[in-house]
């Protein structure tokens, strides 16, 4: 009877392991921006680390891939992990043009989108839609800037940013939020390294404040060059979190130490799960965190509620645990208007020195509170 141990043996085992849960992360790994997806991409990865390889308890296979800031290639890898790899839940997503040219296929396949960064306006409103969600941040990140410099007692903002669709809707929040006057609107190149026709435009115009919008490699050269130019201690910058995080900060120094900032995170925010986060992501990566790293790994955490709740299905169960936002957020607090748009406290902060003499962001105060997501009233989801 020696069959009687082998049986006994495989018996102890279930029939069929489960298949980890595809999760299409198409992010921007290359360029300029190459960093942002890098961080977004190694927060959600610490996620899952610390989850054992499991969200929620359930195993998951992380697919990603470099759409390289061009939006007909990240539609094709849309294509193909729909088609090819049956993926049904997508993430990572940087840049909103990028966005867009995929968005109709997947929410035409009844896939799942989360956003982790800014996110179209176009699906915040009337083109809500069940499947939907922004775990980012919406507009009211560069509305928040208004307000600031509205606090600051400015009264003629000059405005720049890259001339892409997020670009022209990241001013158009400005404008809308700002109450003086616009000293003038300038839209640059998503690959621009030379900002000195800009910085000249700006100092004819002799604004009290200038609003930026260049994240990543953009941000770096245009700090550099702004410095250079000694504007920097005559006119302060006053702008959205995504021109100056703190590998931004690492990289251009002293140069960003009159630059006012509108953010809904930071490392130094005092709740438990934040404390957490930054710790466990300085021991995996040897770096400090920035808001895309924080959002990659706040976005993970929340499939992991969702998946716990739905017992691992992306069905029903698991949209209406989504909505609930029910898990630890590195922000505080966190939830979802009717357009599955994010409601967010928001912050001053700004770069000073800290104990140990080095640079860093500081959270100053709050200067809105649990603000609604932006056009959720245009929304027609309950």
């Amino acid at each position: 009877m020696r069959f009687l141990p082998l049986l006994a043996a495989l018996l102890a085992f279930p029939a069929f392991a489960q298949e980890p849960l595809k999760i299409g992360f198409i992010t921007t790994l290359s360029g300029p921006g190459g960093y942002l997806g890098e961080d977004m991409r190694d927060g959600f990865a610490l996620a899952v680390k610390l989850g054992g390889g499991k969200l929620g308890g359930y195993p998951v296979q992380t697919l990603v891939e470099d759409d390289g800031l061009k939006p007909a290639a990240a539609k094709q890898i849309a294509d193909r992990m729909l088609k090819s790899d049956k993926v049904k839940l997508f993430t990572g997503t940087i840049f909103t043009n990028v966005a867009l040219a995929m968005l109709g296929d997947i929410i035409d396949a009844d896939a799942y989108w989360l956003g982790p960064n800014t996110s179209p306006d176009e699906y915040a409103g009337k083109g809500c839609a069940p499947n939907y969600f922004v775990t980012g941040w919406d507009e009211n990140l560069h509305a928040s800037a208004g307000t600031l410099a509205n606090e600051l007692g400015m009264k003629r903002l000059f405005v720049m940013a890259p001339n892409y669709q997020a670009g022209k809707q990241v001013i158009a929040a400005v404008k809308k939020e700002f109450k003086g006057t616009i000293a003038g609107e300038i839209y640059t190149s998503l690959d621009q390294n030379d900002f000195s026709a800009e910085i000249a435009q700006i100092r004819a115009a002799a604004p009290d404040a200038v609003y930026e919008f260049q994240p990543g490699g953009l941000g770096i050269n245009f700090l550099k060059q702004w410095a250079a130019s000694g504007l920097k201690d005559q006119i302060p910058l006053v702008v959205a979190a995504p021109s100056l995080d703190p590998r931004l900060l690492a990289a251009v120094g002293d140069a960003a130490t009159n630059v006012k900032i509108a953010g809904e995170w930071n490392a130094d925010l005092d709740n438990p799960a934040n404390r957490e986060f930054v710790a466990a992501y300085r021991a995996a990566y040897n770096r400090p965190p920035t808001y895309y790293a924080a959002h990659g790994y706040e976005t993970a955490n929340m499939i992991a509620a969702a998946l716990k709740s739905s017992g691992g299905k992306l069905d029903a169960a698991f949209r209406t645990a989504l909505k609930r936002a029910d898990f630890p957020s590195v922000r505080g607090r966190f939830s979802f208007g009717t357009n599955q748009g994010p409601v967010l406290d928001w912050y001053a902060l700004s770069v000073a020195r800290g104990p140990d003499g080095q640079l860093a962001i500081r959270t100053d105060r709050k200067i809105r509170t649990q603000v609604p997501a932006a056009y959720a009233e245009l929304c027609a989801m309950k």
